[in-house]
Parts: C-alpha cells; structure tokens; sequence
C-alpha cells in the first residue's frame, strides 16, 4: 500500500471518543443527582410521617438528607459544567470582541478548575480526616458527607478542561498569543 491509500484513524477520533465518555459521566452524574433527589424526598417524608403520625422521630433521616443533598448539589454542578450551563456572564462574554471572548471562555475554564480542584482536595481531606468517626444518629462515618464534594469537585475539573484546550487550540489556530 502507498501512503496515500494507507487507512488510519483521524487524530480528532480519540478526542471524540473522550467526549462521548465525558457525556455519559456527565449523564450518570444527573442520574445519580436525581436520584438522590428522589431519596430526599422519601426520607424527609417518612421524617414527618414517623414525627407525626407515629410520634417516634428517626434519628438517622438528618444525616441521610445531608447526605443526599450534598450529592445532589455537587453531582448536579459537576454536570453544569460539562453542559456549560454554570453560573457565568454570558451576555458579557457575547459582547467581547472575538480574542476577548475566546480570553475569557479561557478564564472560565481555569477558573472552574482552580475552584473544582480546591473543591476536591478540601473535601477529600476533610473526608479522610472524619472517616474514623461514627456519626451521631446513623451508622456512617460522620465525614461522609465530604464524599460527594470531592467526587463532585473532581468530576468538574475533569469536565473543565476540554474546554480549556478547546480555548487553547482556537487561539493557537488563529495565530494569537
């Protein structure tokens, strides 16, 4: 075979096979998200009905609603992030010239990692640090709460930066600095 005829993957395949990964972690993030939601709801729910109508108030429902809750929250901004649907100025940024926006979509994505990075190495620090503890009311350790945190933190530097090379490689292909 010539070289012409030669057969080989585009360099852009492996790249979109990682998105396609990148998609289905950020689906099942909203999955998970969802359904501690859901679990939030039937555990708060037997709260009332075991205070109320039982009277015998379960010791275990606060932890387990934290817990679900910090889930929720940390998986479902993870995957705002890989949907760029997080908290930013899009108006502001549409109204930059080109190599300004493509600047600041670059800011954006350092500094979802710089705060996603912190998210995870504090949460996990502070997941270790309690994990030895029993929590009052529920048999889990009193730190893990700390989990979703750093799985969540983590999750949005992972989702972070292909949009950060992708800021990279426009500037590279129109010759900017």
């Amino acid at each position: 075979m010539t070289p012409a005829t030669t057969h080989t993957a585009p360099p852009a395949a492996p790249r979109a096979a990682g998105l396609r990964l990148l998609d289905r972690l950020a689906s099942l993030s909203i999955g998970v998200a969802g359904i501690a939601l859901l679990g939030l709801v039937v555990v708060q729910g037997w709260q009332v009905f075991a205070r109320y109508v039982l009277n015998d108030s379960p010791s275990w429902t606060e932890p387990v609603t934290l817990l679900l809750l910090a889930t929720a929250m940390s998986l479902g901004a993870a995957a705002a992030v890989h949907e760029d649907r997080h908290f930013r100025f899009h108006l502001l940024a549409q109204a930059l010239p080109e190599p300004a926006r493509r600047g600041s979509e670059r800011l954006t994505a350092v500094v979802t990692i710089a705060i996603g990075g912190v998210l995870a190495a504090w949460g996990t620090r502070l997941l270790l640090d309690g994990i030895d503890i029993r929590m009052a009311g529920a048999p889990l350790p009193q730190s893990i709460a700390f989990l979703p945190l750093s799985l969540g933190g983590a999750l949005m530097v992972l989702f972070a930066l292909p949009r950060l090379w992708r800021g990279a490689a426009a500037t590279i292909e129109n010759g900017e600095a």
